[in-house]
């Protein structure tokens, strides 16, 4: 890809995404540049991938014709009545953060603007990320076609409508938190019953990392899998049965719910 990529922020999403774009030589070092409130965060993100840093957004704003704005939710406002003014027709600003619509970050530039809509996770510091990504009708189906390109270089993609977009925080976006406290439990439960604590969480972590594949692989439901492993009588029907009557799902949920209505509340 041959546009200038632009980086207001330059956090640890923000440089798992150059990472991957990088790596996968989709785009070149020269051809990103990046603004970060912290001279350290800067220079060190210059050493690590040979990018272009600036200490004003508007730098990158000017420079940028894919403009990421990887910022926290409440930034938004301020960051872009900084760079408003030098965003060209057609510029495309692309959100990471829950619960900025396009409507909004329209309203914020006071005019027509080409935005997408995005929700990362973390999982893409390992190239095994899940984004969800929706477009405003100002972005052709050739440049949705080039930010989803950019994406995928560090996981998969799905495109969705922006009326689901809320949801997606919940399902991809806090999830890994949901299954790295999980893990920690698995784990727990293993150091408990004599296991050495890293034999623990590499056992869990795998088991984990093996189901999530199956899942994705077979094509499978869910639960098809579960029954294939809970023998008549056996073990893991009987942890199956406490985590019933723990209500595990029914956590899982209230917790999904929980974090939806979260975002909806940091969009107002």
């Amino acid at each position: 890809m041959e546009k200038k990529i632009g980086f207001i922020g330059c956090g640890k999403m923000a440089q798992a995404m150059i990472a991957g774009m990088i790596r996968s030589n989709v785009v070149q070092p020269s051809s990103i540049v990046i603004t970060s409130k912290t001279a350290e965060t800067r220079e060190k993100a210059a050493r690590e991938y040979g990018i272009k840093p600036f200490e004003q957004n508007i730098e990158a704003a000017k420079k940028a014709s894919i403009l990421f704005l990887a910022v926290a939710p409440n930034l938004h406002t301020e960051v872009i009545d900084e760079i408003k003014d030098f965003i060209q027709e057609g510029d495309i600003i692309v959100t990471i953060a829950a619960g900025i619509t396009t409507e909004k970050i329209e309203k914020m530039f006071g005019r027509s603007v080409k935005v997408v809509r995005t929700m990362p996770n973390t999982p893409s510091l390992a190239g095994a990320g899940m984004s969800a990504m929706c477009t405003n009708d100002q972005v052709t189906e050739r440049e949705a076609e080039e930010i989803k390109r950019l994406f995928q270089t560090f996981g998969e993609v799905e495109v969705i409508p922006e009326s689901l977009m809320d949801a997606i925080p919940s399902i991809s976006g806090s999830s890994p938190a949901y299954v790295y406290m999980m893990i920690e439990a698995m784990a727990d439960g293993g150091v408990k019953q004599g296991l050495k604590r890293d034999q623990a969480y590499k056992l869990a972590a795998q088991a984990v990392l093996g189901a999530a594949k199956m899942v994705l692989d077979t094509g499978l439901h869910p639960g098809v899998l579960k029954d294939q492993v809970c023998s008549p009588g056996g073990a893991t029907i009987a942890a199956v049965s406490t985590l019933e009557k723990e209500q595990f799902r029914g956590a899982i949920i209230s917790a999904m719910e929980s974090c939806t209505d979260k975002v909806k509340e940091l969009g107002k």
